[in-house]
């Protein structure tokens, strides 16, 4: 059903979350999420929230700064909260996180954070890993899924869901 690529970049985030899942139970961590989505602010209300949506839709929980953050909170605050309750992370690469990555802003500190672990997948939409490389090398050099010509974002969507279904 996948390709070899696909299977480099999703087999280690299942690993990891299929280890997680040993130590953790549904009881133990209520406010657990599946997945925190790193995006760029532009996207928030574009292709992050359809990515969102997408995979609430199939059953997974979403970090989502849109959804999770509450009006009067420390948005920062929220965000580290946000990542040390999720599972695994996903990078949504548009020329708009290259913008938010050039200027420093908050999905530059979130990536920071999703790169300290092997548990991120990054999703170019709208973009190629080959324009990523130019902004962040790091980030380039994981593998990840892209959307196109092959996989639409309701397919990557269900690719991560599968892979989150620990």
């Amino acid at each position: 059903m996948y390709t070899a690529a696909q299977d480099r970049t999703l087999a280690p985030v299942r690993k990891a979350i299929e280890r997680q899942a040993e130590s953790y139970s549904a009881q133990s961590s209520p406010d657990r999420y599946d997945l925190f989505l790193c995006h760029a602010w532009g996207d928030r209300q574009g292709a992050a929230k359809e990515l969102n949506d997408l995979l609430e839709d199939l059953g997974v929980t979403v970090w989502f700064s849109e959804n999770a953050v509450k009006l009067g909170t420390s948005l920062v605050r929220e965000i580290d909260r946000g990542l040390s309750k999720s599972r695994a992370g996903i990078v949504l690469v548009t020329p708009e996180l290259f913008k938010s990555l050039n200027a420093q802003g908050i999905a530059d500190k979130e990536l920071s954070a999703l790169l300290a672990s092997d548990l991120v997948i990054p999703v170019a939409h709208g973009t190629t890993f080959e324009a990523l490389r130019n902004v962040s090398p790091l980030l380039a050099a994981r593998s990840g899924l892209t959307t196109g010509e092959e996989l639409s974002l309701a397919e990557v969507a269900a690719m991560i869901a599968e892979t989150v279904d620990a």
